[in-house]
């Protein structure tokens, strides 16, 4: 939960401001505050990471691609890519009554990306010589068995290790609602995922280019979604809303390059200054 009833009750009565509002109304408004403690978007690598990623700063959530100290995980709403996808069980009971999104990608796509992706970071993922950090050095050894395996880039292993992911996924989240299966390049899948999250998108203010722009004053980690126009908020069954294609084919940098105020620093410095968790 990212604001607690004292936030809330205070901004209501901020510069003595009478609010009225009626019960459906205030319903909504409630949603917008109560929200599910994290977001953490489970897919692999080159499965649509820093699509979902740069697309969800623009609704007031603070997104971090990659996490790599307690600090990063508490600023963030939304944290994706590594540890994500290594780590969402353990993420599960450390945030309960959070959100997981697994980003689904065929197969045929999917596997000549990652390869060249491995290719380009396989000497900084060496365990012990390579240069990255040592959370994604530990979640990419963990998923594709970089040190072990007799071939780690090979199509056949590759292959191997995204079905043995997705069915460890599926096998968790069983029988379970607060998990989102999607593919960014489907139409209309970011606004399915603004359905799950509880983002109401309003009709009303989309502009001709098809961008989407919520009445929203953003207090916080969160866009305050208050519909000012008076017109209903939902509008997720008549809109298609779908993801920007970022890093297509050999790009790999387009999230460092993404400037946005909602970014939050994977290495962020807290009272335990830059350390992980301990699971």
């Amino acid at each position: 939960m990212l604001f607690s009833t004292y936030y809330l009750y205070g901004y209501l009565l901020m510069d003595n401001a009478k609010l009225v509002l009626s019960s459906s109304l205030l319903s909504a408004f409630l949603d917008c505050f109560f929200i599910m403690n994290k977001i953490f978007i489970i897919g692999l690598p080159r499965t649509g990471t820093t699509s979902i990623s740069v697309a969800l700063l623009d609704y007031g959530l603070k997104v971090a691609h990659t996490a790599y100290t307690k600090q990063t995980f508490q600023l963030a709403d939304v944290i994706s890519d590594a540890p994500c996808f290594s780590d969402y069980q353990q993420l599960d009971k450390l945030f309960p009554s959070s959100k997981f999104i697994y980003l689904d990608r065929t197969l045929d796509e999917w596997l000549p990306s990652i390869q060249r992706l491995l290719l380009k970071m396989k000497a900084g993922l060496d365990v012990k010589a390579g240069v990255f950090n040592p959370v994604l050095k530990r979640s990419f050894n963990e998923v594709f068995s970089l040190s072990i395996a007799s071939d780690p880039l090979s199509i056949e292993h590759l292959r191997s290790c995204y079905l043995v992911h997705k069915k460890a996924v599926m096998t968790y989240f069983a029988d379970r609602d607060d998990l989102l299966t999607i593919n960014v390049s489907h139409q209309g899948s970011l606004g399915e995922l603004l359905k799950f999250i509880g983002v109401p998108v309003n009709t009303a203010t989309l502009e001709t280019t098809g961008d989407i722009l919520l009445d929203s004053n953003k207090v916080g980690n969160l866009a305050l979604c208050l519909n000012t126009r008076g017109s209903k908020a939902s509008g997720f069954s008549s809109l298609v809303l779908n993801f920007p294609h970022l890093n297509k084919g050999k790009r790999v940098a387009d999230w460092k390059q993404y400037k946005h105020p909602n970014k939050v620093n994977s290495n962020s410095a807290g009272k335990d200054r830059r350390r992980f968790f301990d699971y």
